[in-house]
Formats: C-alpha cells, sequence, structure tokens
C-alpha cells in the first residue's frame, strides 16, 4: 500500500465519520496515523527484503550443489554379467537393489561371488565368479601304483598289471594247479597264485564243457609232474583238476581294503564281472564309479515352459516359483528365483510388517551327507539399520534338521545337524531382520529346498 493510498483512505475514514455525525480527526491524529502507517510499512519493506535475501541464498547453494554433481548416466542399469562357463546365472533384473545368483555344473566348484547385488552406483559388488574343476585327484585315491586321471565329477585309476578295483585296490589272480601224479583225472587240486605253468610238455585236452561259467583247464607234462592252468577269471574246482570254475569277483571282492569293487552294483559274469549303476547315472571310463546325468543340460526332462528343471543327483524337479500370496500386500516377481513387495500405502500398518522380498534357492545333495556342515549364507550387501537378526522360521521336521548361526555381523548360515538318508525333500525359511533402534525397517524371507538323493554319490 502505498503513501497516496493511505492518504486516500484516512480521507474517506473521515467522510465515514461525518456521515456517522462524528467529527473528523484532527491534522495532528491524521498525521500521527500516517507516522504509524509509515514505521508499518517499512518493517515489512524490511522483512521482505531479507526472506528475498534468504530465498536468494539457498537458490544459489541448490545451484552449486547441481553442479557439483555428475550427470546422471542416460543407462539406470547396471552392466550385464555373463554366466561363468560349466555353470548358470540366476536372475535377469539388472537395476540397483537386484541380484544375481550363481550355480556350478556337478563336477565344478564356484570362485567368487555366489551373489552380486547391482549398486547405486550402476556397478556390481563381489567378484565374478569361476567354476573351477575339482581335481579329485588330488588326495591320491589310486592305490598299489595305479596312475590317476581326473575327470568331471569324478576320476579314473589305470591300475597296475595284477591289480583291479576302483581304486586298484584288489588283487587280480591267476589259478595254477601243479600235479604230482600223473592222473590229472585223480590228483588233488589246490589252488595258488598268480604264476605261470612252466615249461610246457605234452598236453592233456580235457573234455569240452557247456555252461559259460565252466570252462576247461589247460594242462601240460613235465617230467612226470603235470601242471593245469585256468583262464583269468577261473579256477580249478575241487579234485576235478580238468574242470575250472569261474570265480565270483563281485562276491571274492566285495570290499577289499580300498572300498568296494563296484560304486553301485556289481554283476558277476563268465570269468569277469561288470558294474551297473542306477537310473539317472552313466558309468565312468573306469567302469566301477557312477556319474550323475544332468537332466536338465541335456535336455532330458519333461519340465513345461513356467517351470525350472533342478538337478538332482539321479534325477530332476520340476519347480514353479510363484510369488506368497499375503493379506494386505502384493508381490512382483523380479527374477526367477525372487519376488518383491509392491510399495506400501503410507497408512497400510500390516502392509509395512510384510515381508520386503522372498527368494527362492534349490540345492541338491547326496545321502547321508557328512553334518553339521554350512547349507547357505544369506547376507546383507547394504544396512540401512543398525542391527540384523536372523532366524529359521517354522518348526517340525526343518528344526530337526537345520539351525541358523551367524558368521559375521551381517551374515547368517543355514547348518544341517546330521547326515540324512535320503530320499527325502527338505525346506527351510531363513528370515533376516533389519531394525532401527529396535524398530522393525524390513524383513526378507529365503525359501530353501533341499533334494537328497537315494544314493550316498
Amino acid at each position: 500500500m502505498t503513501r497516496t493510498q493511505v492518504v486516500m483512505l484516512l480521507v474517506s475514514v473521515c467522510q465515514l465519520s461525518f456521515m456517522h455525525g462524528q467529527e473528523c480527526p484532527s491534522r495532528q491524529e491524521l498525521q500521527s496515523s500516517l507516522r504509524q502507517v509509515h514505521k508499518l510499512l517499512s518493517a515489512h519493506e524490511t522483512s521482505y527484503m531479507q526472506s528475498l535475501r534468504a530465498l536468494r541464498k539457498k537458490l544459489n547453494l541448490v545451484q552449486t550443489s547441481m553442479a557439483r554433481q555428475p550427470a546422471k548416466p542416460t543407462n539406470v542399469t547396471c552392466p550385464k554379467l555373463e554366466a561363468p562357463a560349466n555353470g548358470k546365472k540366476m536372475g535377469k533384473m539388472m537395476l540397483p537393489g537386484h541380484e544375481v545368483h550363481f550355480l556350478c555344473d556337478p563336477g565344478y566348484e564356484l570362485v567368487g561371488s555366489e551373489t552380486r547385488q547391482c549398486k547405486e552406483t550402476l556397478t556390481w559388488s563381489g567378484q565374478q565368479p569361476v567354476c573351477k574343476d575339482i581335481n579329485e585327484c588330488a588326495s591320491s585315491p589310486c592305490m598299489n601304483g595305479g596312475t590317476c586321471e581326473n575327470e568331471v565329477n569324478g576320476f579314473v585309476c589305470l591300475c597296475a598289471k595284477g591289480w583291479g578295483g576302483a581304486t586298484c585296490q584288489s588283487p587280480v589272480p591267476t589259478f595254477f594247479i601243479t600235479i604230482t601224479n600223473t592222473s590229472a583225472a585223480t590228483a588233488a587240486g589246490a589252488a595258488g597264485t598268480a604264476g605261470t605253468a612252466g615249461t610246457a610238455g605234452a598236453s592233456v585236452s580235457p573234455p569240452a564243457t557247456s555252461s559259460p561259467f565252466v570252462r576247461p583247464s589247460h594242462c601240460t607234462q613235465t617230467q612226470g609232474t603235470t601242471h593245469c592252468t585256468c583262464e583269468a577269471g577261473y579256477t580249478i574246482s575241487g579234485r576235478d583238476t580238468s574242470i575250472c570254475t569261474d570265480i565270483d569277483e563281485c562276491e571274492l571282492f566285495h570290499m577289499g581294503q580300498g572300498g568296494r569293487l563296484c560304486l553301485h552294483t556289481c554283476v558277476n559274469t563268465p570269468g569277469g564281472y561288470r558294474c551297473a549303476c542306477p537310473a539317472g547315472y552313466n558309468l565312468t571310463r573306469d567302469g566301477r564309479n557312477c556319474k550323475d546325468i544332468d537332466e536338465c543340460t541335456n535336455k532330458q526332462h519333461n519340465c513345461t515352459r513356467d517351470q525350472l528343471c533342478i538337478n538332482t543327483y539321479g534325477g530332476f524337479q520340476c519347480v514353479k516359483v510363484d510369488c506368497p500370496r499375503i493379506r494386505n500386500a502384493t508381490y512382483v516377481k523380479t527374477s526367477s528365483l525372487r519376488c518383491e513387495r509392491n510399495p506400501c500405502p503410507v497408512d497400510n500398518r500390516a502392509c509395512a510388517q510384510a515381508p520386503n522380498s522372498v527368494s527362492y534357492h534349490y540345492l541338491a545333495v547326496v545321502s547321508n551327507l557328512s553334518a553339521p556342515r554350512v547349507m547357505f549364507r544369506v547376507s546383507a550387501m547394504r544396512m540401512t539399520g543398525d542391527t540384523l537378526r536372523f532366524s529359521l522360521l517354522g518348526g517340525g521336521r526343518a528344526r530337526r534338521h537345520f539351525t541358523v548361526q551367524r558368521s559375521d555381523r551381517q551374515t547368517g548360515q543355514l547348518m544341517l545337524l546330521s547326515p540324512v538318508q535320503g530320499p527325502i525333500t527338505l525346506e527351510a525359511e531363513v528370515e533376516m531382520s533389519e531394525l532401527e533402534r529396535r524398530v522393525l525397517l524390513g524383513r526378507y524371507i529365503t525359501r530353501v529346498t533341499v533334494f537328497v538323493s537315494p544314493y550316498e554319490f
């Protein structure tokens, strides 16, 4: 309001006072009123100018701060990660806060980060993992001069002469008999150790046999002594030195010094034996061990497009990951094995108490795995609160087999308490809770499913 406007206002006041029968204010009163109004206007003007200066200062600070910040990249995702050779990558989202998980094929061990998270700086946490072939020959499993050759998910022993078995633990004999009486038909036979028949003399031809498990012996006479020998895998049968019967290697060498002759099943054959594996396994090159068939990699499964194929020892499992249905909260699948909660309304307390994310992990193990051992680790890549708590949800069978322990400030681990005889499927839920001054900030659930094989290999 200007000074002229104030004078006009006072004149109007005087006219109104006159109309209502009141006297018009004196000149001195008007001047006093003008001075008061002038002071009031000056005070408002000073306050207004101060507000403008403060606002200008804040704008300058904001402008300076923005000038110092680097320009945001146009790409708002982390660089694409490739699956390691002989391994798999689980997870497709590359936005900040999302995770990618890595698994190695059977026979390989993971070196590097099992889980990598896309950070706000659009870089990945951890190190790029590598799937390294497990060297089964490092423990020198081959005995009695055998040579070990490493294979993927196994090894092969090349045995020295006279030895056999998965680890060259069993002697392979050649049986012979020496007869002091010239009558080979009536002489008493006694099986000896590996050797040769000696100097050849007159040959005795025994009668032919019909069964593949029975063969005629080969006898020679030298200086009045008869030597009878059998083919490898056969031995003189009883008192009849003309007959060689098959050696049941499966029974004789069932459990040698280095273990079983066959990893799974031994089948006796005429003059030898063969090993057999259960369904879902192939026989290795040494003919004694069994190697798991990866039906998922070899496309030998019947899983549908909306299912994941999980290779197990001796088979496979088709699993379908569905996001949880929780009242007052909704979830969206951010990768094939992870669901995240949609933003909650401000006044929805029940939604805020629901898990922020639910991750799914599947493990395949052999029967009677040694325990206690770590099965899975859950870690916080970054913390906004001051406390992390790890706990095992549910009860019953899960708590009989598992427990959760803290390995460091930001990591909890799922522990297998005792060996488990398969076949069986075990499930465990690990909860990681983040708190700030005992106030819950978020809950993160990891559901681990363990498929235990019926076999120990």
